[in-house]
């Protein structure tokens, strides 16, 4: 293989789902919410956001705020694109920093 094939295997889109569990007490609130979305926007795959059936758009703070994600809910994050994989890895470990980083 050249380099230029394996250039282009790494770049094909794909799709991932996972699972995650919101854990930070005051579930995604406006400011997590803003650095899920910041976060969200340094992917170039489209995320979503899915919760009791409907898709959310990660890159939109409303969108992310509407999916009404409170401590325990459990949604799905989808990803389509080149870098799917690594963003729903990085979008679940920021949810979980949420948790370690809140206030008692």
């Amino acid at each position: 293989m050249t380099p230029r094939t394996i250039r282009r295997q790494k770049q094909e889109p794909v799709s991932v789902r996972r699972e995650v569990r919101i854990t930070n007490r005051l579930g995604l609130h406006a400011r997590p919410a803003a650095q899920f979305v910041k976060c969200a926007r340094s992917f170039r795959s489209e995320i979503w956001v899915v919760n009791r059936g409907k898709k959310y758009s990660a890159d939109s703070l409303i969108d992310v705020l509407r999916a009404n994600l409170d401590c325990g809910a459990t949604a799905t994050l989808e990803a389509y694109g080149a870098d799917a994989g690594e963003a729903i890895d990085r979008l679940k470990e920021l949810l979980a920093e949420f948790h370690e980083h809140e206030e008692p």
